[in-house]
């Protein structure tokens, strides 16, 4: 069994990547209640196996490993209702899956890196229009500025974010 703290960082990663699952599955499978039966599953597996799994190692690749297992059981119990893929199909999906889901996962860790090195100022911009989904016209009344000038630092926000997401990236690749 881990200890409390081990437990709570699984917790945390499991309630955190249970959209990333959910996509994941529901690519392999492509209906939504199956893919939330099936997530329910993975879940129950994963709980089960939480001492398994190594805090210091990445969270969704062993998650997604453990999905795709329960997607082909899933299959595999519904072979008699004439599921129509396969399981050769369904690894050969889960394969790009995977990829594409970690894939996302370093471009949105990239953002959260990139975001803290904006100034706080910009960093405040970016909330309130994004996060707190304030108009153009809240956010120059509220900086005393006009709506161009507005417009005008959050396109350069998003240049400096994408160029910075690109470097990174570049750099792991």
């Amino acid at each position: 069994m881990m200890d409390p703290t081990q437990l709570e960082e699984f917790v945390k990663r499991l309630t955190e990547n249970q959209t990333r699952i959910h996509g994941y599955v529901y690519s392999l499978l492509g209906n939504h209640n199956q893919a939330s039966d099936v997530v329910q599953e993975t879940n129950l597996v994963l709980w089960r196996k939480n001492d398994e799994y190594d805090c210091e190692r990445p969270f969704l690749p062993w998650a997604f490993s453990i999905a795709r297992f329960q997607v082909l059981a899933y299959i595999r119990d519904q072979k008699r209702d004439r599921c129509l893929l396969d399981e050769d199909l369904v690894r050969s999906m889960a394969t790009v899956a995977e990829k594409e889901a970690l894939g996302h996962e370093s471009i949105e860790t990239a953002l959260q890196d990139c975001i803290r090195k904006l100034t706080k100022q910009n960093q405040e911009l970016l909330r309130m229009r994004y996060f707190r989904e304030k108009t153009i016209s809240e956010l120059a009344v509220s900086m005393n500025r006009g709506q161009s000038a507005v417009k005008t630092s959050l396109m350069r926000i998003r240049k400096t974010l994408m160029s910075c997401i690109q470097s990174r990236i570049e750099e792991t690749s």
